[in-house]
């Protein structure tokens, strides 16, 4: 039932992020990742033994990321040759973060969204999905719950996006069952894809 519950509230918060315009988009996903996130501890609080960051994880983290951003690249490449809306929604997913300063944006996706959304969808909904329903089922369900949220976008090629990172993200969560190649690997991705290197 909590399980349900937290989906549930992911569902509204993405609504409220997505779809309605009011308010800096970055703000409302970095707050809607943080309430997420403190939900989830306060639901699962021992959790200690997933929060690993030792040399191994950091490199696993860095080296997914450069990987999960050359597979964005491809996939890029060829949505646009296959695909005459692809840039346009491409380029409509940028522009949600008009009105904000790339510095600003970088900072809240390494320091707090990247973090705070793996910390809740896979540390905490792909964990009990996987726990409940085996790994496998688990892994695809997170995904398909992570990817489904944001259909309020109205945007194909960030649903998709979605789906491929959450895939992405739960695959290794279910490799190493540590947090801390993970949280790694989003932090960096999204703050290069997004306020360093976009693909725009």
């Amino acid at each position: 039932m909590p399980v349900a519950f937290t989906v549930l509230l992911a569902c509204v918060l993405w609504f409220v992020t997505f779809y309605i315009s009011w308010a800096i988009f970055w703000i409302k996903i970095t707050f809607s990742a943080v309430t997420l996130a403190v939900l989830s501890f306060w639901l699962q609080p021992d959790r200690e033994d997933l929060f690993r960051f030792d040399r191994t994880a950091v490199f696993i983290g860095l080296a997914s990321a450069v990987l999960l951003y050359v597979i964005f690249w491809f996939c890029k490449t060829v949505s646009n040759s296959l695909m005459p809306f692809a840039a346009g929604q491409i380029n409509g997913i940028y522009g949600k973060g008009a009105g904000i300063h790339s510095a600003i944006i970088a900072c809240l996706l390494f320091f707090i969204t990247g973090p705070c959304e793996e910390i809740y969808w896979r540390g905490y909904l792909q964990k009990n999905l996987m726990d409940r329903f085996g790994q496998l089922q688990g892994w695809f369900l997170a995904s398909l719950i992570y990817a489904g949220v944001h259909i309020w976008s109205f945007n194909f090629m960030l649903i998709g996006a979605a789906g491929v990172a959450g895939s992405f993200w739960g695959a290794m969560f279910w490799r190493y069952k540590n947090l801390g190649p993970v949280i790694i690997s989003h932090s960096v991705w999204s703050t290069v894809i997004f306020a360093v290197f976009p693909m725009n």
